[in-house]
């Protein structure tokens, strides 16, 4: 039997949820909001959460109007996004590299560094390529990044955390290529072991990838949509649009 891919395996973990609990609600909604304004997104406008993880992106463009689908590949965090569904807000399982039937969008966000999951830059080019098809006209694109190249000088090699009587012990490492996270810990006297894997990409990177389907209108270097510096920003964020 085929192994499962880690974030498949890891993402749909309560232990996840348990690690990421405090990731910050405010800092997103004010995001969403800066983008939404930036966008001039009218009402009604159809959004699409790529790897929405619980929903919480998600919620806050429905909040503003946006008529929002929410899809990701872990079914744990979909049943729980979907505490939150109701008219203009839904949710569903969905693999980011495929294209959704019947289904075309005014814009696709993929949020929190959800991309460079893969083992091949073809996955890589399958995604953009599933998310030009699924956009409208003119349909615009952003996506959310670590800046890897600010990740990598400062990366911190190790460190605990204790969350909900939980000690995780997590090491991190860079290949080259990969930065790599070990996250291990015990519970109920089981001990557990997940590694996250995500290619360290940079602004270059996506560029290239985008440059078939899409032209780039702005790029950020973080959540307040300041100017992105490579050795400086927190974030890569990139908005495009499809040609």
């Amino acid at each position: 039997m085929k192994k499962a891919e880690w974030f498949a395996e890891w993402f749909d973990t309560s232990y996840y949820h348990t690690l990421y609990q405090h990731r910050n609600d405010l800092e997103a909604k004010e995001f969403i909001e800066r983008l939404v304004a930036h966008l001039s997104l009218k009402p009604g406008t159809k959004v699409l959460d790529l790897a929405c993880g619980k929903g919480r992106h998600a919620v806050m463009f429905h909040k503003l109007g946006m008529d929002v689908l929410g899809v990701d590949l872990s079914s744990n965090s979909i049943q729980i996004a979907k505490e939150n569904s109701c008219q203009g807000l839904a949710f569903d399982v969905h693999d980011m590299r495929e294209v959704i039937p019947t289904k075309k969008f005014d814009l696709v966000a993929n949020l929190f560094t959800s991309f460079g999951y893969f083992d091949s830059q073809s996955d890589n080019e399958k995604m953009i390529a599933s998310i030009a098809a699924m956009l409208n006209e003119k349909g615009e694109l952003i996506i959310d990044f670590m800046n890897a190249i600010k990740v990598v000088e400062h990366l911190v090699a190790s460190e605990e955390k204790m969350i909900d009587g939980i000690l995780f012990s997590i090491t991190r490492r860079y290949d080259g290529q990969h930065i790599y996270k070990d996250i291990r810990f015990e519970d109920k006297g089981i001990s557990h072991h997940y590694t996250e894997r995500v290619q360290a990409l940079t602004q270059e990177d996506f560029l290239r990838f985008l440059a078939k389907d899409f032209e780039i209108l702005s790029t950020f270097g973080n959540f307040k949509l300041d100017a992105f510096d490579p050795k400086n920003s927190d974030r890569l964020i990139l908005l495009a649009r499809r040609k």
